[in-house]
């Protein structure tokens, strides 16, 4: 799937999550498709009716429909409360008594705000000026690095300093299957001088919990000072494929693939005519790293895409630093490309 960045995509998304669980719980008998509707004889009097012509009817459609104004209805008051609590409460707060801002939204308010902070912005690479890095490193044959951070990669960089082990657990239940089982200090340590390293970082935009907040929170407690590093979207990865970079960096390349879909993905660029010079599958979680490192030195090639969760951080600045090779984070953009939801362009 590719990246939801929008309200409503994200309340879709949500809707969809929802409603799969819910669905396993629901017992629907027969598969009746259509459903023919008879009446019933009243009295025998009363002559019978011809029969209704069969109507075609989705199962469940009227239980959906409910199910779905319902979510719709405890979403938009959800979002309602929030943006109140979150926006207006806040200036009402900031305002001095029996003084109000009549005919000024908070979507204004915040805009001037914004404005007043222009200084202060730190603008991120885009999309199209990462894709020329990675093109001109490839054609120089330098090393270069991509390393993204999601909220996996952040909540283990905030192991104790920032956060309890526990919380860390309830919030990010994902990270076994990311690779890391918290606690692990060891993969903390190796992910801080990876970022420290890497060529590129990809941080979150988004001001949500766990993502770009927690990220500069991480910066703080790690002593790393993000205005000396090179940052972009962590969902650059996206963004490249959306600008047309997969087959710039592909084409006329030899690629290895490194991860647990390696073999899928280089099904579909061989058809398309990447030269693919290896698969280095699976990755069994950060602990499986060294073995990794192992097999991907014994591999000539131009670039790697590494699709491995946590890992690829890891992973991804060691083959610039240590092969002088370009490496990129690839992510579950080897999903939608398996998955023919990203067609090779």
């Amino acid at each position: 799937m590719l990246p939801l960045t929008k309200k409503q995509s994200a309340k879709k998304l949500v809707k969809i999550i929802s409603f799969r669980r819910s669905k396993r719980s629901r017992k629907r008998k027969g598969k009746g498709f259509p459903v023919s509707i008879r009446l019933k004889r009243k009295r025998r009097r009363v002559p019978l009716l011809p029969p209704l012509q069969p109507v075609p009817v989705e199962r469940g459609s009227m239980y959906d429909q409910g199910y779905n104004e319902g979510f719709d209805r405890g979403f938009d008051k959800g979002y309602r409360d929030g943006k109140h609590a979150g926006g207006d409460a806040i200036v009402d707060s900031l305002l001095p008594d029996y003084q109000i801002l009549p005919d000024i939204t908070i979507e204004q308010v915040v805009a001037a705000g914004v404005e007043h902070l222009r200084p202060h912005i730190y603008h991120l690479l885009s999309a199209r000026e990462l894709g020329e890095r990675i093109v001109a490193a490839l054609d120089a044959r330098t090393p270069f690095s991509l390393a993204r951070l999601g909220d996996g990669e952040l909540l283990t960089l905030a192991q104790e300093t920032i956060l309890p082990i526990e919380q860390i657990k309830q919030e990010g239940p994902f990270l076994s299957y990311a690779g890391v089982d918290v606690p692990d200090l060891a993969i903390k340590a190796e992910l801080v001088q990876s970022i420290r390293r890497a060529s590129v970082i990809g941080i979150p935009k988004l001001r949500v919990r766990n993502f770009q907040p927690l990220a500069f929170a991480v910066f703080k407690a790690e002593n790393i000072n993000y205005r000396e590093l090179v940052m972009t979207d962590s969902l650059v990865n996206y963004y490249l494929y959306h600008e047309g970079y997969l087959s710039r960096i592909t084409q006329g390349r030899k690629v290895l693939l490194v991860g647990n879909l390696a073999p899928h993905l280089a099904e579909v660029l061989r058809a398309h005519g990447v030269n693919i010079v290896g698969e280095i599958t699976p990755v069994l979680g950060v602990k499986d790293i060294p073995h990794i490192k192992d097999n991907i030195a014994g591999y000539d090639f131009d670039i790697a895409l590494v699709s491995a969760g946590i890992s690829a951080v890891v992973i991804s600045e060691w083959i610039a630093s240590n092969m002088g090779k370009v490496a990129i984070d690839f992510g579950h953009l080897a999903n939608s490309i398996v998955r023919g939801e990203a067609p090779y362009r």
